[in-house]
């Protein structure tokens, strides 16, 4: 049985800049030893990734807060992260969940017994948005999320997304 790890936004805006918080800054020493954990061929991570009319967006008309714009400082990842996520495969992606990354995990599946384990930011919108993509396209596929290595916009948001995964027979750890 294959692990993988998808390791979800650590970019430095939602890390310590704009849309950061304690929480997220608490979780990235656990993040990078889960990493290290894994085999590099194992490790794939994505980044929120916006352009700069992203005010313009729906996403940007509703969290109406200017963050992960392609090519800026805060779209990068957090520094610690990036070093232990140098030569993974990285998706970008404009809005929750990735399309891309659902797809090349059911490529990955199709062809070996795997299972899935997704840590990073933020646990009630990206984790659980890709959470649920992956379980929906590869519902047999064991999927997990490591909640030391997540953390949510409220430290109450987070917990009643665990507790969505675990509804959708997503395991939380």
């Amino acid at each position: 049985m294959r692990k993988l790890l998808v390791v979800i936004d650590m970019q430095k805006d939602f890390v310590d800049g704009a849309l950061g918080s304690a929480e997220a800054t608490g979780i990235v020493g656990n993040v990078v030893e889960k990493i290290k954990s894994y085999d590099k061929n194992d490790v794939f991570a994505t980044k929120d990734t916006h352009q700069p009319d992203y005010m313009e967006t729906q996403e940007g008309k509703n969290l109406p807060v200017v963050h992960c714009v392609e090519g800026t400082d805060g779209w990068e990842f957090d520094k610690e992260v990036a070093k232990v996520l140098e030569g993974v495969k990285v998706f970008n992606k404009p809005t929750f969940g990735s399309l891309d990354l659902a797809k090349a995990m059911k490529e990955i599946a199709d062809k070996e017994d795997i299972e899935i384990e997704l840590i990073g930011l933020c646990t009630d919108i990206c984790v659980v948005s890709n959470a649920l993509l992956l379980k929906a396209t590869m519902p047999e596929v064991k999927i997990s999320v490591d909640s030391a290595c997540c953390a949510g916009v409220t430290v109450e948001k987070h917990l009643a997304a665990l507790e969505t995964m675990r509804s959708c027979q997503i395991d939380v750890k």
